[in-house]
């Protein structure tokens, strides 16, 4: 809204300093302290409401050193975090831009998958929730939204390289571009394809996936809307079982988004992609609003979320959280990264996988159930091994910042 109010003032008056919202840094600088700012400040109000309205987290006794302590804290936090992302957004982005709708409709999509799960075991007191079959329709029913509109519609494009002979013969608008003392044409044209990390050529289509089948280009969307299916789901639930000891989810989200910022920025600016050898995707670099709001929300969040937790987010934020990360990926064309930067939520994810199929394979064949965890997820097998959960928290933290270096570093590392 205030986009488009200075926009209009910049256009029929001459007030000075008006021009800064024409930049994307300074609206996302913006973004980020409206976002601390409501979690903060409005953070105190929505805990004190959840006291008030007894939204407290009922806990299973798991023999966890503090576990029962946390009994009664307010959840459904992650309220806090959807008001301190959607807010600044709405207020600075361009919302006529294809990608911010789609994350305002992902934010709001798994909310609200989240907060429906919670208000059941709240207010019904089933603590089973929502249950998973429709937790898993809600994911795939987004994934199969940004999938189909990452395909067709028309705003969505990339720029590619096309050949001067191609170039001669084509109607469509071409940009003549100099590297390397050399000329070439590019073009914004829809594709399917999408960086991929420690590769030489940085690209893989899919279209090209199902290449060893006749006629396999008829499958491209839905081979498509499979890995976003994929994708989303994976990272949704990484999150969520991520969000198990104090401050561990909303950290490692504020990581990961800081992380995808930057992508966004280099992959929606013409020159930095150009110099970095990656897709150039036009107005991507709008995201950037979008992750300073949620970078914003996660820490003001965590402001009340650390050890000792005085919040628990729920449901509510952990789904949409996971929702976010995996559809902005998905939008700048860096899902492929997804295993190097959420290596925390896949390895959260993997220890419930292993741990439930190993006890069902032993107890299958032996006859008795074994654990190659002490406890799953695995911050709670560190937990049971007598590690203090802050001191559990942090490492995870500084190890999801050494993996968002490295997701960083592939950019050139080919």
């Amino acid at each position: 809204m205030l986009y488009y109010l200075f926009e209009y003032l910049d256009a029929h008056y001459e007030f000075p300093g008006l021009r800064l919202f024409q930049y994307i840094t300074f609206r996302t600088s913006l973004a980020i302290i409206i976002s601390l700012i409501i979690t903060t400040v409005y953070g105190r109000r929505l805990i004190n409401f959840l006291h008030k309205m007894q939204v407290g987290e009922t806990v299973r006794n798991l023999g966890l050193e503090g576990q029962m302590q946390k009994q009664g804290t307010p959840t459904m936090g992650g309220l806090i975090i959807l008001a301190g992302i959607l807010v600044p957004t709405i207020l600075l982005a361009n919302l006529t831009n294809v990608y911010v709708l789609l994350l305002i409709v992902t934010t709001i999509w798994m909310g609200a998958v989240g907060f429906v799960d919670d208000y059941i075991k709240v207010f019904k007191k089933n603590k089973e929730g929502l249950a998973g079959r429709f937790k898993i329709v809600g994911q795939v029913g987004l994934a199969l939204i940004i999938g189909w509109t990452m395909y067709f519609n028309p705003n969505i494009v990339v720029r590619k390289t096309v050949d001067e002979t191609v170039a001669s013969k084509s109607n469509a608008p071409m940009v003549l571009r100099q590297k390397g003392g050399k000329f070439y044409y590019t073009q914004d044209v829809k594709s399917t394809i999408t960086n991929i990390p420690f590769y030489k050529n940085n690209e893989l289509d899919y279209a090209k996936v199902l290449n060893f089948l006749p006629g396999s280009e008829k499958y491209t969307l839905l081979v498509f809307i499979f890995f976003v299916v994929f994708i989303i789901t994976a990272v949704s639930n990484g999150a969520n079982i991520t969000d198990g000891i104090d401050g561990l989810a909303t950290g490692t989200s504020a990581i990961i988004g800081i992380t995808l910022g930057l992508l966004a920025y280099v992959s929606g600016n013409t020159m930095m992609a150009d110099y970095l050898n990656i897709l150039y995707i036009p107005n991507s670099g709008e995201l950037m609003i979008f992750a300073g709001a949620f970078v914003g929300a996660c820490v003001g969040f965590l402001w009340y979320n650390s050890y000792p937790a005085q919040v628990f987010m729920g449901d509510t934020g952990s789904l949409a959280i996971g929702g976010i990360i995996a559809a902005f990926a998905i939008m700048i064309r860096k899902e492929l990264l997804i295993p190097i930067l959420c290596g925390v939520f896949v390895i959260e994810l993997l220890s419930v996988m292993i741990q439930v199929f190993w006890f069902k394979y032993t107890k299958r064949r032996f006859g008795e159930g074994r654990r190659v965890f002490l406890m799953s997820p695995l911050h709670h097998h560190y937990q049971k091994k007598g590690y203090h959960e802050a001191k559990i928290v942090t490492r995870f933290w500084i190890i999801c910042i050494l993996l968002a270096i490295i997701t960083i570093i592939t950019l050139k590392l080919r």
